[in-house]
């Protein structure tokens, strides 16, 4: 079967190879793919995998074979795929616990969007109630980005979304947030929890923005930059603040589930920004990489 392999070459980050057929074990189940959804990291980072490893980690499709343990959705079952191992490829043997059932009503495509960018979202603004908190995105044109404006959204915060110029500001209103910055020294609010995306020194920025008792979460660090505090910057009275690092790669089927849920009931919309066929990968990464993307890549597997 035709797979999209880690490749360390200059023509990489991934190619397109011939593997063997997956061989689920009684606890897993076989999934034809349909769609993959390209995240940032997995790509930008790719010598962190094996030369030839299928690479991909969120992907949608249908179970062709059940686990034969029983567990898991049945033969038929149209799943998305989040934070499993292997997935850019036709057919994936996959746990039940990486799975969740797609609702009639969702489109597959959409489903495939899901994984690493909205349950991180979910993940990281479950830590706390948002009802009436000042919320703060950077980053918020992205994958995660987009999933966390809406959510936060959802819970009731009041959202600004940061993003690195005017023309990647399209639509973050629309879907949620109450401002849009460019530049965080355009507002004097401070934040009671900062989802940070892009890392070097705008965390700084953000922690002389954060409120008392508040918390920055480090999931992504696009900027490829450091990060200097200026002396003193991490001294302060009052309730303490606090910088979280994010690194959860535990099951998802229930973030999954919840994500799924509420999509199908028009409370979360797909961030798809890029939609095409996995043949041309190559100018879907480069699009990816030059941030030409509001949103997420999702590729039709052909």
């Amino acid at each position: 079967m035709r797979a999209l392999v880690v490749d360390h070459g200059e023509a990489g980050p991934v190619r397109f190879a011939d593997v063997d057929e997956p061989v689920p074990s009684s606890d897993q189940a076989l999934v034809e793919i349909r769609h993959i959804g390209l995240n940032f990291g997995e790509l930008n980072y790719v010598h962190q995998w094996p030369v030839g490893a299928v690479h991909g980690h969120d992907a949608a499709g249908v179970v062709v074979r059940a686990a034969s343990d029983g567990s898991g959705p049945p033969e038929g079952t149209r799943v998305a795929v989040g934070m499993a191992s292997h997935a850019w490829a036709e057919r994936v043997a996959v746990s039940p616990a990486s799975l969740g059932t797609v609702p009639e009503g969702v489109d597959l495509a959409d489903a495939a969007a899901l994984g690493i960018a909205g349950v991180t979202a979910l993940r990281v603004l479950r830590k706390r109630s948002l009802l009436a908190r000042n919320v703060l995105v950077t980053g918020a044109s992205g994958g995660v980005g987009h999933f966390a404006v809406q959510l936060a959204a959802l819970a009731g915060a009041r959202v600004t979304a940061l993003v690195g110029s005017p023309d990647r500001a399209a639509g973050l209103r629309e879907l949620g947030a109450d401002e849009v910055l460019t530049d965080l020294a355009e507002t004097g609010d401070r934040f009671d929890l900062v989802l940070d995306t892009v890392g070097g020194p705008l965390v700084a920025q953000a922690w002389s923005s954060l409120a008392e008792g508040g918390t920055i979460h480090l999931v992504g660090y696009s900027s490829g930059q450091d990060t200097t505090f200026p002396s003193g910057a991490l001294f302060g009275f009052g309730e303490p603040r606090s910088i979280a690092t994010y690194g959860d790669m535990t099951p998802t089927s229930g973030e999954l589930t919840d994500l799924l849920g509420l999509m199908a009931a028009g409370r979360l919309s797909a961030p798809v920004g890029l939609r095409g066929d996995w043949k041309d990968v190559d100018d879907a990464v480069q699009a990816l990489f030059a941030r030409k993307v509001h949103g997420k890549i999702v590729l039709d597997v052909a």
